[in-house]
C-alpha cells in the first residue's frame, strides 16, 4: 500500500488513540496496579501474561515477548502495514487523513489470494441471500425456513441464503467477474471433475448459512438440503481462509454481548445457535462440526470468564459436553452445564416450549460443573448394585478432593452422605486421603516432568549479569532524554554495548534524534522497523524505573558497561599470556601478567 501520511497526522493519531481502549476490543483486560493484564492474543496461554500500560501507551507479553504500541499491535495482530494500521486508527479516532488510499481488504494480510478468496465468498453470500428473500427461485426455501420457526429478522441478521439447483451457476457468476477457476476450487466454492477437468458448483439447491471469521469476513458456507439429499448439511472444506478448529460460529455478532455479560453460551451446532438467538440468547456461539479445540478455548478466554455449555442430551452430546467443560475448566474458565431433556436439542426445545422456558429452565437452571459430574459419573451404573455404588462414590470423592474451596468440598460431601446414608466423617477422611495422595503424586510428577503451567517470563528468567541490566537501564533513560543519550555516548569512550540488540537500538535511537524527533519511547517504536527490536524496547519499557536518574546512578550504569569491557580484555590477555608461556616466552608472559594486574586494579 503506497500512501504517504503526513507526520503531523501520525502524531495526531498517536495522541488521540487510547491503547487500553483499542486492545480491549480484542482482549479481556483487568486492571492490576497501574497496568492492565489479559491473555495474550499472539500465543496460547491460560495465565494472563499480556500487560498494557496506559501511562506509556505500550503493550508487552512476558510469555512470548510481543510488544509495541497501538500501531504495532494492529500490524502484528491483523497483518497490516504501518499505513494500513494508521488508516484504521484514524477511522477509529475520527481523524481526517485527506488522502486517497488504495482499496485493501479490511482485515486481510497482504496476500492477494487470501483477499480474492474472501471477496469471492462475500460476493456469493450477498447473491445467495438475494435469491432467498427477493426471488421466485428462492421462494420455496424461504417458506421452508419460515415454517421451521425462522423469522425474517434472523434470516437477515445471519444473512441466510439459497443456492440454485444448478450445476454451474456459481462457476459462471464468479468467473465472469475475473475470478480464476483454480482459485475458486482452492477456496471450496467449486469442484473439478476428474474426467474432463471441467468445474461444477459445490452447493446446489441448499439453504446456505454463511460462516464468518472473527473480523466479519465470509470465509465458508454450510448448506442444508431441502429434501432427502445427503448429506443433510454440506460444509465448505478447510481452506487457506477457513479452519474450523479456529472458528466459532456467530462469534463476530455475539462478541459485544459476550464482553458485556462476561459469559459465553456454547452450542454444538449453528442451528442451535440461531434458534437460541431468536429466543434472546445473544451471547451464543457454536463449534463448526468439530470438538472444542485449544484455539476455541483461547478465543473464549480472551473475551469472557464464564462459559455455559449447552449440548444435545443424547449420549454423544453428554460425552462432548463433559470433554468441553473439562477443557474449559482446566483453562481457567468458570464452567456451568445446561442440561437438555432427553431427545431434544436446543432448536427442538425452543420450538416445543418457547423462548421464555428455554431461558429460565435450561440456561437459567444450568448446573455447576461439579453437579454435572455427579450426574455424568452415574451413567451406565446401577447404584442399587454395591460394586457400582462404591465405584461411583470413589469417583465422586476423587473429583471433590480436587475442588479448591473448602466450602464446596463440604457441600458435596454432605450431599453424598445424605443420598447414600453414609457417615460424613468417614467421607471426609477418605476425601482427605485422596487429596493428600493427589498432592504427593503431583509433587512427584513435578520433579519428573517439566512444569506445564504458565509462569510469566519475567518471573522465570535467570538472573542477568550487571552489565546487561545496566545497558537496559541506560536505554530506558536515553529514550526519554536526547541530551542524556549523547552524554552516555561520550562517557562510553567509544565502546559499544555488549548485547547486539541493545547496540542496534541505540544506533537507531541516535538516527531518530538526528531526524529531529522528540524523545518518546512509543514514537521511537514506530521508527524501528525490526519487530525483534520493538519487542526488546517494549520489554525495557515495562521495567519499574524511577522517573529521573541521578548523576551517580548514571555513572554506576556506565561503569558496569565499561567494567565488563575490561573483564573481556583481561580474558583476552589471559589467553595471550598462556600462549606466550607455551612458546616459553616468559618475558612477554610476565609483561602481560603486569597488564592484567593493572586492569584488575582499575575494576
Amino acid at each position: 500500500m503506497h500512501v504517504r501520511i503526513a507526520e503531523e497526522k501520525i502524531n495526531e493519531i498517536r495522541q488521540a488513540v487510547d491503547i487500553v481502549d483499542l486492545i480491549s476490543d480484542y482482549v479481556q483486560l483487568k486492571k492490576q496496579g497501574r497496568n492492565y493484564f489479559g491473555l495474550c492474543p499472539f500465543h496460547g496461554e491460560n495465565t494472563p501474561s499480556f500487560s498494557v500500560s496506559p501511562d506509556k501507551q505500550i503493550f508487552h507479553c512476558f510469555g512470548c515477548g510481543a510488544g509495541g504500541n497501538a500501531f504495532s499491535f494492529l500490524m502484528e495482530l491483523e497483518s497490516l502495514s504501518f499505513q494500513e494500521a494508521a488508516i484504521k486508527l484514524a477511522e477509529r479516532t475520527h481523524i481526517e487523513l485527506e488522502i486517497s488510499a488504495p482499496t485493501f481488504s479490511k482485515e486481510t494480510s497482504a496476500s492477494k489470494e487470501f483477499s480474492k478468496m474472501i471477496e469471492a465468498h462475500e460476493l456469493i453470500r450477498k447473491f445467495y441471500h438475494h435469491l432467498l428473500v427477493n426471488t421466485k427461485d428462492g421462494q420455496h426455501a424461504l417458506e421452508y425456513l419460515l415454517n421451521r420457526g425462522f423469522t425474517l429478522a434472523s434470516i437477515e441478521k445471519f444473512q441466510i441464503g439459497y443456492a440454485l439447483n444448478s450445476w454451474d451457476f456459481v462457476y459462471k457468476f464468479l468467473t465472469k467477474r475475473n475470478f480464476e477457476p483454480e482459485l475458486l476450487e482452492r477456496c471450496g466454492l467449486i469442484i473439478k471433475r476428474e474426467k474432463d477437468e471441467t468445474y461444477f458448483d459445490r452447493f446446489r439447491d441448499r439453504i446456505m448459512f454463511p460462516i464468518l471469521d472473527q473480523k466479519g469476513n465470509t470465509i465458508a458456507f454450510s448448506g442444508r438440503s431441502l429434501g432427502a439429499d445427503e448429506p443433510k448439511y454440506l460444509n465448505s472444506p478447510e481452506t487457506a481462509i477457513f479452519n474450523k478448529s479456529k472458528i466459532l460460529y456467530n462469534f463476530h455478532l455475539a462478541r459485544a454481548s459476550i464482553r458485556k455479560q462476561q459469559q459465553v453460551i456454547l452450542f454444538e451446532g449453528f442451528a442451535d445457535c440461531i434458534a437460541a438467538e431468536r429466543a434472546g440468547v445473544e451471547n451464543g456461539v457454536a463449534t463448526m462440526g468439530t470438538s472444542l479445540t485449544s484455539e476455541h478455548i483461547a478465543l473464549i478466554r480472551r473475551n469472557a470468564e464464564a462459559v455455559t455449555v449447552c449440548y444435545d442430551s443424547d449420549s454423544a452430546g453428554i460425552e462432548a459436553a463433559y470433554r468441553a467443560a473439562t477443557m474449559l475448566a482446566e483453562a481457567g474458565s468458570h464452567v456451568r452445564v445446561a442440561l437438555m431433556p432427553d431427545g431434544l436439542d436446543p432448536d427442538d426445545y425452543i420450538k416445543k416450549f418457547g423462548a421464555e422456558k428455554f431461558n429460565k429452565e435450561i440456561i437459567g437452571s444450568s448446573l455447576t460443573f461439579m453437579s454435572f459430574k455427579l450426574l455424568y459419573f452415574r451413567r451406565g451404573k446401577d447404584l442399587q448394585n454395591e460394586g457400582d455404588r462404591l465405584q461411583y462414590i470413589e469417583e465422586v470423592l476423587m473429583e471433590i478432593s480436587q475442588l479448591d474451596k473448602a466450602v464446596e468440598r463440604d457441600h458435596y460431601l454432605r450431599q453424598l452422605a445424605n443420598e447414600f446414608s453414609l457417615s460424613l466423617e468417614a467421607l471426609k477422611e477418605q476425601q482427605r486421603q485422596l487429596y493428600f495422595a493427589g498432592k504427593k503424586n503431583n509433587r512427584q510428577q513435578s520433579t519428573q516432568e517439566p512444569y506445564k503451567s504458565f509462569v510469566p517470563a519475567k518471573q522465570i528468567e535467570p538472573l542477568k549479569p550487571a552489565y546487561y541490566n545496566a545497558e537496559r537501564s541506560l536505554i530506558y533513560y536515553m529514550m526519554r532524554d536526547s541530551g542524556l543519550a549523547y552524554q552516555v555516548q561520550e562517557k562510553l569512550l567509544g565502546h559499544s554495548f555488549h548485547i547486539d540488540e541493545h547496540q542496534a537500538i541505540i544506533t537507531y535511537l541516535f538516527g531518530y534524534y538526528e531526524d529531529g524527533m522528540e524523545p518518546n519511547p512509543s514514537y521511537f517504536m514506530d521508527f524501528l522497523k525490526d519487530e525483534k527490536l520493538r519487542r526488546v524496547v517494549a520489554n525495557i519499557e515495562m521495567m519499574s524505573m524511577k522517573e529521573e536518574v541521578s548523576d551517580q546512578e548514571l555513572s554506576d550504569y556506565i561503569n558496569q558497561v565499561l567494567k565488563y569491557q575490561k573483564m573481556l580484555k583481561i580474558k583476552e590477555k589471559e589467553k595471550e599470556r598462556q600462549e606466550a608461556e607455551r612458546k616459553e616466552d616468559y618475558l612477554t608472559a610476565a609483561k602481560i601478567a603486569m597488564e592484567m594486574i593493572e586492569l584488575r586494579k582499575s575494576l
